[in-house]
C-alpha cells in the first residue's frame, strides 16, 4: 500500500503468454537527474505475467506508463551484460532475476543503479571509467611472433581449461558495482580488468605475461584487493573475479615480482602460519613495509605496548592444530595451472574449514587433498 502523499504509479500487464498466470507487485525505482541533480525514489504497482524477470517488469513500466524511465538492455538473454543495475543494494542482470517469488513475498524491492560508476540518468550509469581500466591491462594476445603460421597452432583443452572461467567475462560490471576497494580507491584496477588481466597472463599463446605481471604490480594493482568476495558473490556469470586476482598474486610470487607490501604481506603471513600457526604480529611490519619504517614506527609500538596491546616477541608455542596451518601450505604451493594455482584453492578452504561441536569434541573438515578442490559444507 502507498503511504500517505506517495506517488504511486500503475503498470499493466503485457499479454501473458497461454496458461500462464500473472502477479502483481510493487517496486521503488530511484530516477536520477544528471544535469540537475535531481533524485527520487518513485514507486510503481505492476501487474506481470508469472515468468516475467526485472526487465521484463522495467519494459512494463516504460512500455504501458512512464516512458521517461531509462536503463540499458539489449539481448534478454544474459550475453550483452547490458543490463546491469542494483536490486536492494545488490548488483544483477535485470534479465536474469526473476520476479515471481519476489511477488509472492510482498516485498518492494528497490531498484538503483550499479555502484562505483557515474550516473546518467535514472539507472543508466557512465562505463568510460569502467573501459578505461579494461583497456588498461592490454587485453588482446601478444604472441611474440608476426609471421604468419604454416600451419594450426594447437592449443590443448588442459590449456585454455586454465582461463576458461575469466574468458566467460561478458563486460556487465556487476563486480565493479559491488567492489569495496574501488569505493575507497577508485584508481583501483578493479576486479573486472585483474580478471581480463589473467585471461591473457594465463593464455598458453602469450609471451608478455613477466611484463603484464609487472605492470599489474603496480600502484592501484592486484595487491589492492581488499578480499571482500563481493565480486564473487555477485558475477553472474560465475567468472570469479576475486579468483582471478588470487592466481595473478600467485603467478607474480611465482615470477619473483614480489616488491609490492602487498605479497611481501602475503608471504610473510604465510610464512609464520606455516612454522607456527600463529601470525607473529611483531615481525609482519619490518617483513612488509622493511626496516626503516619500521623503526619509525617505533613512538606508536611504544604507545601500544604500554597500554598492553603489543604481543609477545615470540609466540609462545606452536599452535596445538598447525597440522591445518600446514595442510594448507601443502595444498597451495608449487601448484600447477590446471587447477586454481593454489592459492585460490587455499583462500577457499579456509573458507570452507568448518568445525562442529558434538559432545564436546570437535570433527575437522573433510582433509584437505594438494590439487582437489575441497568441497562444499553442508547446512
Amino acid at each position: 500500500m502507498a503511504t500517505p502523499g506517495e506517488e504511486v504509479l500503475v503498470a499493466h500487464a503485457i499479454a501473458p503468454v497461454p496458461g500462464s498466470t500473472t502477479m502483481e507487485l510493487a517496486l521503488k525505482i530511484w530516477r536520477y537527474n544528471a544535469e540537475t541533480g535531481a533524485k527520487e525514489l518513485r514507486r510503481y504497482e505492476v501487474e506481470a505475467p508469472d515468468w516475467a524477470t526485472l526487465l521484463d517488469v522495467l519494459d512494463i513500466v516504460k512500455d504501458k506508463h512512464d516512458g521517461t524511465l531509462a536503463y540499458r538492455k539489449s539481448c534478454r538473454m544474459m550475453i550483452c551484460g547490458s543490463c546491469g543495475m542494483r536490486m536492494d543494494g545488490a548488483a544483477v542482470l535485470a534479465c536474469k532475476t526473476r520476479m515471481w517469488d519476489i511477488a509472492q513475498s510482498g516485498h518492494e524491492p528497490v531498484i538503483s543503479p550499479m555502484g562505483n560508476l557515474p550516473v546518467v540518468k535514472d539507472l543508466v550509469v557512465d562505463m568510460s571509467p569502467f573501459w578505461g581500466k579494461i583497456r588498461a591491462v592490454k587485453p588482446w594476445l601478444e604472441p611474440g611472433y608476426d609471421e604468419v603460421a604454416e600451419k594450426e597452432r594447437i592449443v590443448s583443452q588442459q590449456q585454455m581449461n586454465v582461463i576458461h572461467k575469466e574468458a566467460l567475462c561478458i563486460m556487465c560490471g556487476c563486480c565493479v558495482s559491488e567492489c569495496n576497494s574501488m569505493e575507497s580507491d577508485p584508481e583501483f584496477l578493479g576486479p573486472a580488468a585483474l580478471a581480463k588481466g589473467f585471461r591473457f597472463v594465463g593464455d598458453a599463446r602469450d609471451q608478455t605475461a613477466p611484463e603484464r605481471l609487472s605492470d599489474l604490480n603496480s600502484e592501484h594493482g592486484i595487491w589492492d584487493c581488499t578480499r571482500c568476495y563481493f565480486c564473487n558473490e555477485r558475477c553472474p556469470k560465475g567468472v570469479d573475479p576475486r579468483d582471478a586476482i588470487a592466481k595473478l598474486g600467485a603467478e607474480s610470487i611465482k615470477e619473483g615480482i614480489d616488491h609490492d607490501m602487498g605479497a611481501k604481506h602475503a608471504k610473510w603471513f604465510v610464512t609464520s602460519a606455516k612454522t607456527t600457526g600463529w601470525l607473529r604480529e611483531t615481525e609482519l611490519v619490518p617483513k612488509t613495509q622493511g626496516i626503516v619504517s619500521a623503526i619509525k614506527q617505533t613512538k606508536f609500538a611504544l604507545g601500544l605496548a604500554k597500554r598492553g596491546k603489543v604481543p609477545p616477541p615470540v609466540p609462545p608455542h606452536v599452535a596445538d592444530r598447525v597440522k591445518e596451518s600446514r595442510a594448507l601450505y601443502n595444498l597451495v604451493k608449487e601448484q600447477g595451472r590446471d587447477g586454481a594455482l593454489g592459492i585460490v584453492q587455499g583462500e577457499h578452504a579456509l573458507g570452507r574449514i568448518e568445525f562442529t561441536e558434538e559432545a564436546g569434541v570437535r570433527e575437522l573438515a573433510p582433509e584437505l587433498q594438494p590439487g582437489v578442490e575441497p568441497p562444499h559444507a553442508e547446512g
